[in-house]
């Protein structure tokens, strides 16, 4: 005899429309993924002809001529280079900028934070021409060459990642009680000991999905990507275009490309999953 169901249970009903949800937004998701790997595993001509659900040649050849179609490790090089130093320096400047306005009052500090914010409502392309020229200027004033620059493009990234990642740290920070700082000075730290030995270890969460956000801006950008830079400077992004030329496009290899330049992303979030929730639901609560 089975025994009777809760009256705080869902209905049946209920139970099977969401597993049918979820079963197809599963679909959903992971049918793209599929078709890249599966893709990435047949020669050129059964790519180019009529789609095989199931291959039936498979190799491994893409994984290898992807190195040689284009300088992918070139730009696999300067993808690192370029997404962690934006990354590094967005956290480091973020968390001494959301700490000054969290914790201390000063004329401005609510025009400066709503300016912060504010930054985020406009279009990227708005501010192509105004970078590029800038950069070129400095570049003829002073012979710093930031056009065509690993260096530019990190200052590039900046100006999108910096605010949203004061903007955030901000909230996190107002949720650390101030009396963990106090207690800090009182047992003799100074402000800037009392940041890094109080709020920070209590703030990784939320540096944390700082640092993941920055990291995907710098990662996956494309448009300035393929402006400020050239030959030497490109970034993953951009460089994938390279396997689609005059003559042929080569869609195996894409696909295995853009598997193999996605390992680190999913890799970095598999391993900061819960630090990344955690500093998510700070912020939105915020």
């Amino acid at each position: 005899m089975s025994s009777p169901r809760s009256p705080m249970a869902p209905p049946q009903s209920f139970l099977w429309t969401r597993r049918v949800v979820l079963t197809v937004l599963a679909v959903f998701a992971l049918l793209p993924v599929y078709v890249m790997i599966s893709s990435s595993l047949k020669p050129l001509q059964d790519v180019s002809g009529k789609f095989q659900w199931i291959p039936t040649n498979l190799t491994i050849r893409p994984y290898f001529d992807i190195w040689k179609t284009v300088p992918l490790a070139k730009y696999f090089v300067n993808s690192l280079i370029v997404a962690g130093a934006a990354t590094v320096l967005s956290v480091v400047i973020a968390v001494f900028a959301a700490y000054a306005v969290s914790r201390y009052k000063f004329r401005g500090k609510r025009t400066f934070t709503i300016t912060v914010l504010s930054t985020q409502m406009f279009p990227g392309i708005l501010f192509l021409l105004p970078l590029f020229l800038i950069f070129v200027n400095i570049g003829n004033s002073t012979g710093i060459e930031l056009y065509g620059s690993r260096a530019g493009l990190i200052l590039t990234y900046l100006t999108f990642s910096l605010p949203f990642s004061i903007w955030m740290l901000i909230g996190y920070f107002d949720s650390i009680p101030r009396e963990l700082d106090e207690a800090a000075m009182v047992d003799g730290c100074g402000p800037i000991r009392a940041l890094f030995q109080v709020v920070v270890p209590a703030a990784v969460p939320g540096i944390v999905a700082v640092a993941v956000y920055a990291f995907m801006t710098a990662w996956g950008e494309v448009l300035f990507a393929s402006v400020m830079t050239d030959d030497q400077t490109r970034t993953l992004a951009v460089g994938l275009q390279g396997y689609a030329t005059q003559n042929d496009v080569y869609w195996n290899q894409i696909m295995a490309a853009s598997l193999v330049v996605s390992v680190p992303v999913v890799v970095g979030f598999l391993l900061l999953q819960r630090y990344l929730v955690a500093g998510l639901t700070a912020g939105a609560v915020k």
